[in-house]
Parts: structure tokens; sequence; C-alpha cells
């Protein structure tokens, strides 16, 4: 008899529209605080790169690595978990992600080398990959549907905050503590999350489908080989390499694509991308992502090569996510109103903006002449990715919601990682201008996603 109330009690949480307060509050802060953790480390150590590549007697290149092995370990595994997210439960696949996370980040901490700490970031990689996956599912589970939109806004905030923070946060650590401590202030965090995690986080009901196995190793695969390959081409010895690499990684896309096309549920979501909204709003979040990742990280060489600290070039940084906070939460309100098209286009005209007057800086500028272009970016990014979030999930038909949110981390970190690709490469061409010729690119690709986010306007009304 109790066994059965148990599990008409839990057929009915399952059922529930939401969580009751205040268990939603406790589940959103756990939702919040994983993926600020994972979308954080993202770009916190960017500007504690110099110091890396001096610790371990590395080249600035090869400190780019730091980053670049998060990105492509979370890249791979974020849509197969979201699958199996669907399978076993979005909150399982939190919980095991932020215990991954939280162990990796130890493990960075106490990496004796560079390779070590590439390594130990892979695996915090997979980690944020289990928390990102199912992230935006979990929200949707938290708030009842009339407060849907309300919680997606608030999670796109944070996430875009995260992103843009990393700078501000790390100088914030450095000026007291080694650059380890990076990585060690998530132990603690981490331990508190998997806590109210365990006892917050909304049961879901799980689809009786099987993992599609197959799809997931053409998938990774995939996925590996382009990006290992377009990562080698920033080191000359390793260029025939990653032409083969690359090559590979077209031959298993093609059967990729043909394998999962005709599927019902494909890990990569080929009925959304269909729908025109819905895939120009991607590629506007990839080009908007790899022009932010690309400044972000080739701000704090720029800086420190004028004579700025690691801890001066992350407050000088400040600005930046500054700016996202005041422009989000408008540009949210705007966009019950007005187009994504229009409002993601002004924003991203005046990132581009700032991004030319950074690259233009003149080697005599003061301290508020950099304040205010970095503001400027920040502005333009804030004042672009709320609206473009709110279109990209409402263009998804509802029974695919967590399809569309796995895809908008998708694109958020193709593009990351695409940037920092490219920094390494223009790091390894040019190496005494890569870093003011990268704010050039990304000007140029942030004028390109304007013209991208304008098109959303041809032929439709929102």
């Amino acid at each position: 008899m109790e066994s059965a109330l148990r599990e008409l009690s839990h057929g009915a949480e399952l059922r529930a529209d939401g969580l009751p307060v205040p268990r939603r509050y406790w589940a959103i802060a756990a939702i919040i605080l994983a993926i600020t953790m994972s979308v954080l480390d993202s770009t916190i150590v960017n500007v504690a790169l110099p110091s890396l590549a001096r610790d371990f007697r590395a080249s600035d290149a090869a400190s780019i690595w730091v980053i670049n092995a998060y990105q492509i370990a979370i890249l791979i595994t974020l849509l197969p978990l979201a699958s199996l997210g669907e399978i076993v439960g979005y909150r399982r696949i939190s919980q095991c992600g932020l215990a991954v996370f939280t162990i990796a980040s130890l493990a960075c901490a106490l990496a004796p080398t560079l390779t070590t700490l590439s390594i130990a970031r892979v695996v915090q990689g997979l980690g944020a990959a289990g928390i990102m996956s199912v992230n935006s599912a979990l929200v949707r589970f938290t708030y009842p549907q009339r407060m849907l939109g309300r919680a997606i806004g608030i999670n796109a905030f944070a996430v875009a905050i995260a992103a843009a923070t990393g700078p501000s946060i790390a100088s914030a650590i450095l000026a007291v503590a080694h650059w380890r401590w990076l990585f060690a202030v998530n132990v603690p965090v981490g331990l508190i999350t998997i806590v109210i995690a365990w006892f917050a986080l909304p049961e879901t009901e799980r689809s009786a489908r099987r993992l599609n196995y197959f799809g997931v190793v053409l998938q990774t695969g995939t996925f590996a080989l382009l990006l290992v390959g377009l990562q080698s081409f920033a080191h000359a010895a390793m260029t025939p390499l990653g032409m083969a690499e690359i090559a590979g990684g077209c031959v298993l896309g093609i059967a990729l694509v043909r394998h999962e096309i005709v599927r019902d549920a494909p890990l990569i979501p080929f009925d959304l991308l269909r729908l025109r909204l819905f895939s120009l709003s991607v590629v506007t979040s990839i080009g908007s992502f790899m022009a932010q990742t690309t400044a972000l990280v080739a701000l704090p060489f720029e800086i420190q090569h004028v004579g700025h600290t690691a801890a001066q070039t992350g407050l000088l940084m400040t600005p930046w996510p500054v700016g996202v906070a005041v422009a989000a939460p408008l540009a949210g309100r705007l966009a019950d109103r007005y187009p994504a098209g229009i409002l993601g286009s002004l924003g991203l005209l005046a990132m581009a903006a700032g991004l030319l007057l950074l690259a233009l800086f003149p080697p005599n500028g003061t301290s508020a002449d950099l304040i205010w272009r970095m503001a400027l970016c920040g502005l333009g990014f804030g004042f672009f990715q709320s609206p473009n979030n709110r279109t990209l999930i409402s263009a998804a038909p509802y029974a695919r919601t967590g399809a569309a949110g796995g895809m908008l981390a998708t694109a958020r970190l193709l593009g990351q990682t695409l940037g920092a690709a490219g920094v390494a490469i223009l790091f390894h061409v040019y190496p005494g201008s890569g870093s003011n010729l990268a704010l050039s690119v990304a000007a140029a690709i942030a004028l390109a996603a304007a013209v991208v986010s304008a098109s959303r306007l041809a032929g439709r009304s929102e």
C-alpha cells in the first residue's frame, strides 16, 4: 500500500505544472548555480592565459588549449547527453554532470603540467556538458507554463552574464591568489550545488526509446575530428594531420546526416533546422558568441602588452559584462513588442562598432577610452542576446522545447570554440600582431551576424 502511494505521488509530481514554492526557488538556484559555473569556466581562464604560458613555459598558442580542450569536450557530448537525459531523466544527467565537473575542477587546480591541465579540462568539459545539455529542460519542468518565458529569460540572463564576467571574476581572484584558485573555487560551490540539486531538482517523465548509439558515435566522431582538425592549424607541424582530420570529419558528417535526418528524434534536430526563423537564429547566435569569444581571448594579450597586470586587465574588461547586465533586461522587455531581427541587428551593429574601435585603439589611449569601448561592446551584445534566445525557443513547437534548448547551447559553444580556435591560428600566423588582428576579425563577424539577424525580417512578421 505504501509503495503504491509513493508511485502515485511520484506520478503526480511528473505531471504537475512546475514545482511548488519554496522547492521551485531551491531548484532554480541549483540550476542557475550549475549553469553559471559551467559557462563561467569557458572564459574565466582567459585573463590568466599569459600567466599559464609563463608558468608552464609554453607558447601563447599552446596555452589556448586550456580553453579549447574544455569547449571541444562539451561540444562533442552535449547533444548525445541531451538525448540520454530524455531516456534516464534530466535530473540524473544534471547531478552526474555536477559531480564530474566538481571533481575535475579540483584536478585542474592541482595539475602539474599544461598537458595534465588540458586533460583535466576535457573531463571538466564532460561534466559541464551534462549540466548544459539538460539545463533548459529542467527550467521548463521547474516553473509553471504561465511563467516559462520569465524563467527562460532569467536563465538566458545568467548565461549571458556568466559568459562575459569571466575576466572580471578572474581579475578579482588573481588580485589575491594564484591562477590555480580559478579552478579551486568551483569545488565548494559545486558541493553546495550538488546538495541543493539532490532534494530540489524535478523528476521528469522518461522516454521508452533506447539511446541511438550509432548516431552518438557518428556525431561524436564528426564533431571531434572537425574541431580538433581546426585547432591543429594553429601549429604548422600539424597542418597535414589537421587536413586529414577535417576530411575525416566531413565524411562522418555526411554519414551522420543520412543516418539522422529520417529519424523521429534525431540527435541533431534537423526538423527544427528546417524552420527558417529557427535556423537563422542559430546562425546569428553562433556568430555573436564567436565574435565575443574572439575578443575576450585576444583582449588580455592586447591589454597586457602595454604594461597592465592580469588583475588590472580583468578590471579594465569589467565594463563589458556591466554593459550586458544593463542592456539585457531592457532588450527582454522590448522583445515582446519588436522583432528580434531589428533588436538583434541593432545590438550586433553596436558590438561591431565597439570591436572596431578597440582594434583601432591608439597607443596613447587612456583607460577611460578603453572602458567606454568595452561598455559599447557589452551593451550591443546584451541588446542582442535576450531577443534572439526568446525567438529561437519560441520558433520551435512546444514538444521540441528541449531540443531547441540543446541547440541553443550548442550554438553558443560552437561560436565560443570557433572564436578561440581562430585566435590561436592568428597568434601562430601573426605572432606579433595576432591579438590586434583578432579584434578586427571579431568586428567583421559581428557585422556579418547583424546582416543574418536582419534577414529574419524578410517574408514574415513576428
